[in-house]
């Protein structure tokens, strides 16, 4: 679009601010007072609001870790092993499940927990015996540590 005088141009820039106002005021409309209203006070609330919705991502992915690790570690207590432990063994035995995943397993289907938690307690057990006779790591399903040539 060309403006051959910058009255043209001027009007047609009054559209975009009343549009922007509108944007900023459509965000506001949920608040209470004037700050729904008000432009200038709007403003001010909305990216204040928006700074509190960016920092509160990343909080509800620290509380969710938090929420699943709870949740594991109830679980690994049932079956009378500690988290760490768990998860520790879990790793050595390459089982790649993530904390949410575990958490899930935990709640609903607690067979396949158990199962796991079987499968950390014998990991243990016989991390515990290859250390007491000399250190090598145990044969079997739990040392599956490739060795490349």
């Amino acid at each position: 679009m060309v403006f051959l005088s910058p009255s043209l141009w001027i009007r047609s820039r009054l559209t975009d601010r009343f549009w922007r106002k509108q944007e900023v005021l459509q965000y506001a409309r949920h608040f209470r007072g004037r700050k729904n209203r008000c432009y200038s006070l709007a403003v001010r609330v909305v990216r204040r609001a928006f700074v509190y919705a960016t920092n509160a991502r990343s909080l509800r992915k620290r509380d969710m870790r938090t929420l699943w690790i709870t949740r594991i570690t109830a679980g690994a207590l049932e079956h009378h092993v500690k988290y760490h432990n768990f998860i520790g063994n879990l790793y050595k035995c390459r089982v790649e499940l993530n904390r949410k995943v575990l958490a899930d397993l935990a709640i609903y289907e607690p067979k396949t927990f158990k199962s796991l938690a079987a499968l950390t307690k014998r990991r243990g057990e016989e991390g515990l015996l290859a250390a007491r006779e000399g250190g090598k790591e145990p044969e079997g399903i739990f040392s599956r540590i490739v060795h490349y040539s």
